[in-house]
């Protein structure tokens, strides 16, 4: 298909030059450092895991006495203490 004449937009488009700024040149860059900072709440857990760290699995004097307690007949538990931590710890992992 042939198009006879101007079309004043196409044509216009294609005529007509943009200019483009150029960039100018920048005297001095100035680079940033990396900063990096810790949370109050960071530093208090950092604090509390240190401090588990430092203190032992078991600890031996209760035990060392919870034997001597059991070894001289004197440990003496209730049914219904038992009973109660058992239903304690049932009921607390439904919810």
């Amino acid at each position: 298909m042939k198009i006879w004449g101007e079309i004043p937009k196409v044509s216009g488009i294609y005529s007509s030059q943009k200019s483009v700024g150029k960039v100018d040149k920048v005297d001095s860059v100035s680079s940033k450092k990396d900063v990096v900072s810790i949370s109050n709440e960071a530093k208090d857990i950092q604090t509390v895991m240190k401090a588990l760290k430092n203190t032992p699995d078991i600890r031996s004097e209760l035990v060392e006495r919870l034997r001597e307690k059991y070894e001289a007949g004197e440990y003496q538990v209730k049914e219904t203490d038992i009973a109660d931590k058992i239903l304690k710890s049932i009921t607390e992992k439904n919810t």
